[in-house]
């Protein structure tokens, strides 16, 4: 078997369209919990203990070069070259993680709800010779 062959078999299995598709799902479901943490929760949270932007949480490990006249905002200082210590954009994305594991555990723990409401299908009926033949059986035994 060659290897383009071997590769076409492997590439057109289920199993790996399946994961393609759960990889492309999840990086926008991503997207989505990203939208959610930093547009709708952050704020929030923010609000509660002081109106703070927690992406504007960082420490500078060097001085802003001489004649910076920028905002002291981690943007404009990652932009003008600046190393920052930015565990405000760590605890915004641990959130997120936290956020997105837990929707993930509730989906996971509907669908196996589901799974296990479903009653097994009821078994076909037997073919008709097979009924003809058990019937010859139990009358042949008496």
């Amino acid at each position: 078997m060659s290897f383009a062959s071997e590769f076409r078999e492997f590439a057109v299995k289920g199993s790996v369209v399946d994961l393609a598709v759960g990889v492309i799902i999840g990086g926008a479901f991503g997207k989505i919990v990203d939208s959610l943490v930093k547009d709708m929760i952050m704020p929030v949270v923010g609000r509660i203990f002081g109106g703070l932007d927690f992406s504007n949480y960082f420490i500078m490990l060097k001085a802003p070069p001489a004649g910076y006249t920028g905002p002291m905002t981690y943007d404009a200082l990652t932009k003008a070259g600046i190393p920052l210590f930015a565990y405000g954009n760590f605890i915004t994305v641990a959130i997120n993680f936290l956020i997105l594991a837990f929707i993930i555990f509730m989906m996971v723990k509907q669908i196996n709800r589901l799974k296990r409401e479903t009653p097994p299908p009821a078994p076909a009926a037997p073919p008709e010779e097979v009924v003809l033949l058990r019937e010859i059986r139990d009358s042949v035994k008496r």
